[in-house]
This record gives structure tokens, C-alpha cells and sequence, in this order.
């Protein structure tokens, strides 16, 4: 029996995936979802987002990122498009490969498909300090969102609260600059954790100016209560307690590439997939959408906004593949 098609297959379900298989759907085009496997959402920078209040509409969710998209496949599976979505439900996929004009999929489960086009939108990890010799002590805190990643998105936690940063490059010391300059919490600190600052002139001018201080020791505990729901603060390794009421980490990101990496796709020194403004990548069929994709805002918004114009590339290439050729 021959092997069956698919037009369209999605990798991903975080914002940019779900927003992939909506546009997709919509279009009318069949599409072939993997959502990810359990050992995939572990790793999902979502599993970290319990309020999203810069996004309209999305403050009733207890879960501001898992649950609407749910809701979205649920309205999918009831809608009139329910035929064209094929979930493969926690399942995600492990090796990519071309031949001719059909990419070769393999999932997590073992099974293989074939397809047009794929959607890329696997996304990012932010990188968590390792404590006392595990990253799992940040966890609670960074549920509760007393340990926030996102300036864009939760920047404005820090409005009246003592705050640190945790990092010691050009990162962190922008993300304390910055959150200085717009909201001037009452107290500003930046945790190196152990690595010397690699701060440049003009930051640390900046950073002296602003009064933000710069700790060098080594963090050995987060101090706090109620599972992360309150911090207190963190002891250092030299005894010095530092009194915080949240914290950013602002070591950098995992960039989850790896299957674009099996395809031989275009990256750039980050890590990010190169893309054009349809999300098309250097090889051809192969879009990307969402954190993943280099040059971008690492937003809900701008990962729908890239979802829908990658879907609806994708739909135009299939719509001319089809029409009558003229006599």
C-alpha cells in the first residue's frame, strides 16, 4: 500500500505551532500536528508561563500559553475542519530528512510519514543557574513567576520590588539597565553567580551611575517561601544575604534546532533558523515560525504573526501546484 502524503506537517505546539495548524486548517490544507512528546513540553519554555498579561484576553487562563492553545484543537476537533487536522498527540519527532521533493519524518514513537512542507516551530529553553549543583531549586520559584526570563513580557513585575539579575554578560547588564531605566525598583542587583562580569564600557558607565550593584560570589541558596511564591532573596557563598523580591535570569537560550540542523538549514551564530519574512528557510519546503526563527521578537504575537504568513506561503505554493496548466 502506498504511503500516504501529507501537504502540510507541523512541529510544535507551543504558539507558533498552534497558530501554524489553526492557519493551516483554515486554509484547507491537511496537516499532520506533532505536539511534542511528554520528554518535549518538559523542555518547553511554555511550561514556565502561568500568566500572560501582555497578550489580550489571555488573564483568565491559569496556564497562559498551554490552555488556549488547547482550547484552540479543541475548537478544531468540532469545527468543520476537524478532517484536515491529524494529531499525533504526545508524540514528537526525532529525525528529519529529504529526498527530492518529500521530507522523511520519524516521530518519537518510532513511525515514519512523508510530507510537502514542514512547519518548524520548536522554539527555545531559557538557560536556568545551577544552585547548590542542580537547576531544579529555581523551578518552584520560576512557576510562580517570582523568577521571571521575559522582559517583554513580564518586565513591569519589578515595578516597587528589590530586584536582581542573574547573569554576568552584555545580556543581564542591559536587562538591568533597562528595567531600571523604565520602572527604578527600589533596589537593583546583578548575581554573576561565580563568573566575572563581561560587561563593556558603556554598561558598566551605566551601571555605576544607576547605583546597581555587582555581586561576584557564587549563589548557594534561594531564600523564599510558600513553594516560590515568595522570594526573599539569596545567600551567597561568601555569607552575604541579598535581599530580592524577584529576580530575572538572563543566562541565555537553548535554542532547540536540531532538526533543522539534520536538514543542513541556514543558522545563524546564535543558533536561530535564517529565514525569510515567509518563514522559508534555506531548504526549500522547509518554514519556520516562532522563537525559533532568527531576527524576531520572541512574543505570542509575533509568533502568530509568523505562523500565518508561513501558512499562508505554504498554501499559495500548494493552490498553484494544482491549478489547470493552460492549454
Amino acid at each position: 500500500m502506498e504511503q500516504k502524503i501529507y501537504p502540510v506537517c507541523v512541529i510544535g505546539g507551543g504558539s507558533a505551532g498552534t497558530m501554524s495548524v489553526l492557519r493551516t486548517v483554515l486554509n484547507n490544507d491537511e496537516c499532520l500536528f506533532f505536539p511534542g512528546s511528554p520528554k518535549d513540553k518538559k523542555k518547553s519554555r511554555a511550561l514556565w508561563v502561568r500568566k500572560v498579561e501582555n497578550m489580550p484576553a489571555h488573564l483568565g487562563y491559569k496556564r497562559g500559553i498551554e490552555d488556549p492553545n488547547a482550547e484552540t484543537l479543541t475548537w478544531i476537533s468540532e469545527s468543520p475542519f476537524k478532517e484536515k487536522l491529524v494529531l499525533q498527540k504526545n508524540t514528537g519527532v526525532v529525525q528529519l530528512r529529504k529526498e527530492g521533493e518529500l521530507f522523511h519524518i520519524t516521530d518519537s514513537k518510532g513511525q515514519n510519514h512523508l510530507a510537502r512542507f514542514i512547519l518548524l516551530c520548536t522554539g527555545v529553553m531559557d538557560v536556568q543557574p545551577d544552585i547548590g549543583g542542580s537547576i531544579e531549586s529555581v523551578f518552584d520559584y520560576a512557576n510562580a513567576q517570582t523568577v521571571d526570563y521575559c522582559l517583554i513580557c513580564d518586565g513591569h513585575h519589578v515595578l516597587g520590588k528589590r530586584t536582581t539579575i542573574i547573569g554576568h554578560g552584555l545580556g543581564a547588564a542591559w536587562a538591568a539597565i533597562m528595567l531600571y531605566e523604565r520602572y527604578r525598583p527600589p533596589g537593583m542587583r546583578i548575581l554573576t553567580h561565580g563568573k566575572a562580569p563581561a560587561f563593556d564600557g558603556e554598561t558598566s558607565a551605566l551601571i555605576k551611575n544607576y547605583g546597581i550593584t555587582v555581586s561576584e560570589a557564587p549563589i548557594s541558596e534561594i531564600m523564599g517561601e510558600e513553594k516560590g511564591k515568595v522570594l526573599r532573596g539569596f545567600l551567597l557563598s561568601d555569607g552575604e544575604k541579598v535581599e530580592s523580591d524577584l529576580c530575572f535570569v538572563s543566562l541565555g537560550l537553548i535554542v532547540y534546532n536540531e532538526l533543522a540542523r539534520q536538514l543542513g538549514a541556514d543558522l545563524d551564530g546564535r543558533g536561530f533558523v535564517k529565514a525569510d519574512d515567509a518563514g522559508l528557510t534555506s531548504i526549500s519546503g522547509l518554514y519556520v515560525a516562532g522563537d525559533l526563527k532568527a531576527n524576531t521578537k520572541k512574543q505570542i504575537y509575533t509568533a502568530w504573526d509568523q505562523a500565518v504568513n508561513a501558512a499562508n506561503a505554504i498554501n499559495m505554493k500548494l493552490r498553484s501546484s494544482q491549478r489547470p496548466k493552460p492549454l
